[in-house]
């Protein structure tokens, strides 16, 4: 019964960065043809082998747009198969419906206000991204690396146990601790494409906190519109 949403298709294809958010209209359009309500609980799940890597996009997108039923299979599909449910290979022709979308502003950063952030430090920018690739030492998917001033490093793949599951509440508040970041205050996630950065805010929410904005150009914005020395990078360093 599950359909296919596809976030190469849902989402800005006029802007030069990948999986920018789509307009609301095309969102609205995009999962009603899912068959996707306002009133329809989501459930989203991806086949990544580490268990959860798109789905949390899926599921802030939804957020973002306004839908609160929404939620994340805890272990992806690879966690659904090896404890024996069903699958299938039919194709799901769902229903149309209708879908009304209204963008929550508070839960998307623009490059600009990630800008005017650096100096006033209004709220805490937290990356996903492999350690390698934040500190500039590592190229990123073809890109230079480095990363925000300010920004603190947790790899999503710090919030998934060994089977790919979420690790407990209790495991994800210390990992946030360690990392110095106070749930308590304001929160922005970014990555490369504005993808495992959702990772950082279903693990805060999580923990109840449910208004982590994700900065959705991250990287691939950030590269090509920063200025060079709001780009920290460890490799420019030792040159």
């Amino acid at each position: 019964g599950a359909s296919f949403f596809d976030i190469e298709e849902c989402r800005d294809k006029s802007s030069p960065y990948d999986f920018m958010l789509p307009s609301e209209s095309h969102f609205a359009d995009y999962v009603g043809g899912l068959g996707i309500s306002n009133d329809t609980h989501v459930v989203v799940y991806d086949g990544d082998e580490v268990g959860t890597f798109y789905a949390p996009r899926a599921w802030w997108m939804f957020r973002a747009f306004g839908h609160k039923e929404v939620s994340v299979l805890n272990g992806g599909f690879k966690n659904w198969v090896k404890e024996g449910h069903r699958v299938t290979a039919e194709v799901t022709e769902p229903t149309p419906a209708v879908f009304k979308a209204r963008l929550n502003r508070a839960l998307v950063k623009t490059f600009e206000e990630m800008v005017q952030n650096v100096s006033s430090l209004k709220f805490q920018v937290v990356d996903s991204r492999p350690e390698g690739r934040f500190r500039g030492t590592e190229l990123d998917q073809g890109l230079e690396s480095g990363h925000i001033p300010g920004a603190v490093n947790i790899p999503f793949h710090s919030f998934l146990s060994e089977t790919g599951h979420e690790k407990s509440i209790e495991e994800i508040q210390e990992i946030f601790r360690e990392k110095k970041v106070d749930l308590s205050k304001p929160l922005t996630a970014t990555c490369r494409k504005g993808v495992t950065a959702c990772q950082i805010a279903l693990a805060a929410f999580l923990c109840g906190k449910r208004d982590v904005a994700v900065y959705d150009g991250s990287w691939s914005e950030w590269f090509h519109r920063a200025p060079p020395h709001y780009k920290v990078s460890e490799l420019k360093r030792s040159k």
